[in-house]
């Protein structure tokens, strides 16, 4: 059969389109572009099993095995996309989660639920 005369058959679906928008991708950008790096994954990590209680970065420098000056740079980092909130205790700089920062991160790969 000459290829002029191949039936047309739809091969795909239509896609149901994305639930972001442009300018929402973007500030998620910020926060997933923050939490790519390793030594930064692990700072999220440790403040997530802190509990919720405010860690100062004297505790975290020696479980990194980084500088000091290292994991300042990686905090500001997190602190700068949303992710950790810094406070200052005299000299000290104490740092947690901020409630419900790696929410938005969950809904992008979570599956939508049909509805029934």
């Amino acid at each position: 059969m000459p290829a002029a005369e191949l039936p047309v058959i739809e091969c795909c679906t239509p896609l149901a389109g994305s639930s972001l928008s442009e300018e929402r991708a973007a500030e998620l950008e910020t926060v997933i572009k923050a939490l790519a790096d390793r030594h930064r994954l692990r700072i999220v990590n440790l403040l997530l099993r802190a509990g919720g209680e405010p860690v100062c970065v004297c505790e975290v420098q020696p479980l990194l095995g980084l500088s000091q000056g290292t994991v300042s740079h990686h905090l500001k980092l997190l602190v700068e996309a949303g992710i950790v909130a810094r406070e200052a205790r005299g000299t000290y700089s104490y740092f947690s989660l901020v409630p419900g920062a790696l929410d938005s991160v969950r809904e992008v790969f979570s599956t939508p639920v049909a509805s029934s």
